[in-house]
């Protein structure tokens, strides 16, 4: 399964970026080869809008099953939900610890968004 991340840096030890839409990278992570690619997001960081949708359709882009991400906004949770991958909210401070409490069962999959459009 492919783990799309919303990542500030390139590691799993980059801690998990606080805005879905504006991440500066997105980490996916392969499981069954234990393995990952960085997806750059940068044509994202300083768009006047429409920055969620752009990132969900490039998180589809990559072939991604489900995201982790600490916030999605209510666009890209529609985005990210009609190309049929799970959305999943996760407090964790990196790519890394978020990949194993996903692993471990503790993330629950997400039912809506959890901030409003534009949120910063």
């Amino acid at each position: 399964m492919k783990i799309a991340f919303a990542a500030s840096g390139e590691t799993l030890e980059a801690a998990l970026d606080s805005r879905f839409g504006r991440a500066a990278k997105f980490i996916v992570y392969d499981t069954e080869i234990d393995a990952f690619a960085v997806v750059d997001n940068v044509q994202n960081l300083n768009v006047a809008q429409g920055s969620g949708i752009q990132a969900a359709q490039t998180v589809s882009q990559s072939g991604a099953e489900c995201l982790v991400a600490r916030h999605c906004g209510p666009k890209a949770f529609r985005v990210l939900s009609a190309a049929g991958i799970t959305v999943y909210h996760s407090a964790a401070p990196t790519v890394a610890a978020a990949l194993e409490a996903l692993k471990a069962g503790t993330l629950e999959p997400a039912t809506s968004s959890d901030v409003e459009g534009h949120w910063v």
